[in-house]
């Protein structure tokens, strides 16, 4: 019997895992860049950079996979950078604590900031915006 010639990955070969982290270290890299070199701060910038990650995952998953990816695909890759960038702003937040103790506004203000990565992944890393790539 001739071995198969399917060629399209399984969902568990597909590299979620790297995808999410990659993710992660742009979004460093990103909020590093525009915050400390070119001085943009504010939420606008948080959105512009949580859009634009969101959206480069999505492309990238289209064209090497060339198709949209599955619903568990989808919530491992969200889970992971969330989880991943969670764990990087309760760092965050541990340092404003020692420093001095944020208002609740700014604990609020705090949480929006945290909750546009997870919220754009969810929203861009999805079967309708990924089919425009593939």
């Amino acid at each position: 019997m001739p071995p198969s010639r399917n060629l399209t990955p399984r969902p568990a070969e597909v590299a979620i895992a790297r995808l999410a982290l990659s993710g992660v270290a742009a979004v460093i890299a990103l909020n590093l860049l525009l915050r400390t070199f070119v001085k943009l701060g504010g939420l606008l910038t948080t959105l512009l950079i949580a859009g634009s990650v969101a959206a480069a995952m999505t492309l990238w998953f289209a064209a090497r996979q060339r198709r949209a990816p599955l619903p568990s695909e989808r919530r491992r890759l969200v889970w992971l950078y969330g989880g991943v960038l969670a764990l990087l702003y309760l760092g965050l937040l541990t340092m404003m604590v020692l420093k001095d103790d944020p208002s609740p506004m700014g604990l609020l203000i705090f949480v929006v900031h945290y909750l546009c990565y997870p919220l754009f992944a969810q929203l861009l890393f999805s079967e309708r915006f990924s089919r425009r790539f593939y």
